[in-house]
């Protein structure tokens, strides 16, 4: 309930807010959940090339699709068959962009999920490998990831491609991704059919902020000159939050945290948890004692619990 006293809260003193601070000429992208929700979409064109690489149970290709006027890469692995197949769309962690390359990130999905039976479709993001560059995606606090996310599901159920089953689309994040996830989710609702999530980062941009951008002085100073800080500009910086639109998710979704994670606190995680469950999202999060922000124990425990999520939510 207080997440969505918050959320009243914000809608009443956000047009005074404002303009102490920002205006919409500050970044050509507005940031916040709002701004996100009114802008038109337009995903579509996903184009796959030819195998790139192989294995007895899987091709690997390059793809490229439309995320609005932007030109988005990524990788695709197709399970060996005619299909159609549910498809996963992954989006990757924090990747410094100047060395990212296509497809980095999320291996042991990649492999696994396509071993057993799902297309996945790895996003590069906007600014990303061959993706097209968005001046402001520094100061956009990740709005722009959950678009490319959001149009890589809706280029998906526009595709004529055979193999892709356009009725059967997931989303799974990983640590800042986790955090897109839930900004796509809210933004658009039925987009996606389930989500997982694993290692999010917080769904308030508040603690993120205070956990890396602050530090990089570059990109700090960038965001509190066109934002302000959260203390002097709540309203803005509630709107700029997930967590206070989780009442418009549709989708199941399923978390994986472990209780020694250093990057991401496990509390962040119970908290986007606590504020799921007051939304009435169908949510569960998955504690693993122990483990860290690679969940290198855990994980085949994980993705098993993951296929049978899908083979709920999908099948």
């Amino acid at each position: 309930m207080k997440h969505l006293l918050t959320r009243l809260m914000v809608t009443a003193i956000v047009v005074a807010s404002i303009p102490l601070i920002a205006s919409p000429a500050t970044a050509a992208t507005d940031p916040t959940i709002p701004g996100a929700i009114a802008r038109e979409r337009a995903g579509g064109d996903l184009r796959a090339s030819r195998a790139i690489a192989s294995n007895s149970e899987y091709t690997r290709h390059r793809v490229t699709y439309r995320s609005n006027d932007l030109t988005i890469s990524g990788i695709m692995n197709r399970p060996r068959g005619e299909g159609p197949f549910p498809v996963v769309i992954l989006a990757h962690g924090y990747i410094d962009p100047k060395v990212y390359w296509s497809g980095q990130g999320f291996m042991r999905e990649q492999d696994w999920l396509a071993r057993n039976g799902y297309v996945v479709i790895h996003v590069d993001y906007r600014n990303h490998s061959g993706s097209d560059d968005d001046p402001d995606h520094d100061l956009n606090m990740r709005i722009g990831y959950a678009e490319d996310v959001i149009n890589a599901g809706l280029a998906v159920k526009e595709s004529r491609i055979p193999y892709l089953d356009k009725d059967r689309v997931a989303v799974l994040g990983r640590s800042m991704g986790g955090g897109v996830v839930y900004q796509a989710l809210a933004i658009q609702p039925g987009v996606f059919d389930a989500a997982v999530t694993y290692a999010s980062v917080s769904s308030d941009p508040v603690d993120n902020f205070n956990r890396w951008q602050r530090k990089r002085y570059d990109i700090g100073d960038r965001i509190l000159k066109a934002y302000g800080e959260p203390r002097s500009n709540p309203a803005l910086w509630a709107q700029m939050s997930s967590r206070n639109y989780f009442d418009r998710i549709t989708e199941p979704v399923l978390a994986f945290h472990g209780t020694n994670d250093r990057t991401c606190d496990i509390t962040w995680a119970r908290e986007t948890q606590e504020a799921l469950e007051e939304a009435g999202v169908d949510a569960r999060l998955v504690e693993y004692k122990g483990a860290d922000h690679y969940f290198y124990g855990p994980w085949a425990d994980s993705i098993r619990k993951v296929d049978a999520f899908f083979d709920k939510h999908l099948r």
